[in-house]
């Protein structure tokens, strides 16, 4: 039996005799008045699931009557109709947040499908989801079994991400768990496809997809000009699926032009990937060109303090300085702040570089601090939670004023970060790098099956720290682990995020380039 209460308000309720025989013969409740007055009052004594709700009565309006009914139940589904097409009435009602907005005459079946539309709809969808999901499955079940190409991953991946974003908000746990397996099973994959494929993207005469290091000058410059000033926007630590959850919001300001995926080098780490964007080197060439610019793991001082020195020497190396540009690095709230203040100074640039840094500190202090842990204990949590900060940050009141300033916005990053749940016991001396997801060091004793390892760091452009240095690479969602107290070291790390490895959420991320609204 079907308890659905609906309001019905209407001062010629008289003439809807049909509509509301209609509704109670679909075992709807339907309870009905004359006045937006009578409404509120039976509001106040009655818990309503919808309310329909005339647009044109005397004493309050139904405008009035929206705005009261929201001051006092905004979450209440109210669904306007009107005669009236006038479009200062449709404003005002949308922007009240009406459910629905249907025009009179109105028939039995717009009224039933108004009520499927909004208080069946999450089934509905629920339904549909988890159904076309089953037929996607077995496809994707089939591509990763042929996936053979950086093209037919970044297909997959975002396919992987789509139906992720598309299956959270579900009932059905067991689908999520098949998409996870599905996940699991293409990050095994791809480690091996990044183990086979990785060092010969370095190669001459070998197809490779855009990389960190070629990343400014194969995408970025084309699009840098002195007719219209640009806002190059790097946040750090960004993956593909974050990206995809506030892109609505800049939406709302922007147009987007293009969106393409690119390969973060490994180590998927900040003194790498964001280095070599800024440098257009890889790291073996950063040390030995700039080695007063460049830091080992082992060596002491920030890793990450010369990229506006990079950034000068590569657009000189380009012959680009005929551009003016300017380079800031956002690392707390207060600079996020202060920038958005002064924004309006920066439209005299060519182009304006700001590196935003809160996601990435967002992923280490989860591992840090209790609440932020609890926050974000899984991909779901996790997207919501740079979603909340995205929606309030000094980072969107800058994109709204290039917005009205008519810059060209481009949002990019320099690597992902992965929920890590499996511990890998790695030995090596004192000087090993700490890092949970690649080490670097002499002696490394670790689970072959577990890493990517480069004995020779030059073959994939990395510097050695010494002779017989080497790296490796955590794939899938391994992290290393000490054997010294090592239980307590697992329970501590497991479940956070981490990035430095090989896995689709750290490799293949986004660029994006839009244009003004």
């Amino acid at each position: 039996m079907n308890t659905i209460k609906i309001l019905w308000v209407d001062d010629e309720i008289d003439l809807l005799k049909p509509h509301i025989i209609f509704l109670k013969k679909k075992n709807y409740n339907v309870f009905t008045c004359k006045s937006g007055t009578e409404a509120l009052d039976m509001l106040d004594e009655e818990n309503f699931d919808i309310v329909f709700l005339d647009e044109n009565m005397p004493g309050l309006t139904g405008l009035e009557t929206l705005h009261e009914i929201k001051e006092k139940k905004d979450s209440l589904p109210v669904v306007m109709i009107t005669k009236s097409e006038e479009e200062y009435i449709m404003e005002e009602a949308i922007g009240n947040k009406i459910a629905d907005y249907l025009i009179k005459p109105v028939n039995p079946n717009q009224i039933l499908l108004s009520l499927k539309k909004n208080l069946d709809h999450s089934r509905l969808v629920s339904e549909k989801t988890t159904s076309n999901y089953q037929q996607e499955f077995r496809k994707i079940a089939m591509d990763l079994a042929m996936v053979n190409s950086y093209e037919e991953w970044i297909d997959l991946y975002q396919k992987l991400i789509y139906w992720e974003i598309q299956l959270e908000d579900i009932e059905d746990a067991g689908m999520f768990e098949i998409l996870e397996s599905q996940k699991n099973e293409a990050n095994i994959q791809f480690g091996k496809f990044i183990d086979k494929n990785y060092a010969n993207w370095f190669k001459p005469k070998t197809e490779s997809p855009i990389m960190s290091h070629t990343l400014f000058r194969e995408k970025i410059v084309p699009e840098i000009s002195k007719e219209q000033p640009t806002l190059l926007v790097v946040v750090d630590n960004l993956r593909y699926d974050q990206w995809k959850v506030f892109e609505p919001i800049i939406n709302n300001f922007f147009k987007k032009d293009k969106e393409e995926a690119f390969f973060s080098i490994l180590p998927t780490a900040t003194q790498y990937a964001r280095n070599a964007i800024f440098s257009g080197l890889m790291p073996s060439d950063m040390e030995k060109l700039f080695p007063n610019y460049w830091k080992n793991d082992t060596d002491e001082g920030g890793k990450n303090l010369h990229e506006e020195d990079f950034l000068n020497s590569q657009m000189k190396r380009l012959g680009l300085n005929h551009f003016n540009y300017e380079y800031y690095k956002i690392t707390n709230l207060k600079n996020g702040k202060k920038l958005a203040e002064n924004f309006k100074s920066l439209k005299d640039n060519d182009l304006s570089v700001v590196v935003y840094n809160f996601v990435d500190m967002l992923s280490h202090s989860k591992t840090e601090m209790e609440v932020v842990k609890e926050l974000a204990s899984n991909d779901k949590a996790y997207r919501s939670l740079t979603l909340s900060w995205f929606k309030n940050s000094p980072l969107l009141e800058m994109i709204q004023q290039a917005q009205q300033l008519g810059f060209k916005l481009i949002l990019t990053t320099d690597h992902g970060t992965i929920n890590v749940k499996n511990p890998s016991k790695v030995v090596g001396d004192k000087d090993t790098s700490l890092n949970l997801r690649y080490k670097t060091g002499r002696s490394l004793s670790y689970d072959a099956k577990d890493v990517l390892e480069a004995k020779n760091p030059h073959e994939l452009h990395l510097p050695a720290i010494n002779m017989s240095s080497s790296f490796i690479f955590a794939k899938g969602d391994s992290f290393f682990a000490y054997p010294n107290n090592y239980n307590h070291y697992v329970s501590y790390f497991r479940n956070t995020y981490q990035h430095g490895g090989v896995s689709l959420e750290e490799m293949i991320i986004p660029f994006v380039v839009f244009n003004p609204k």
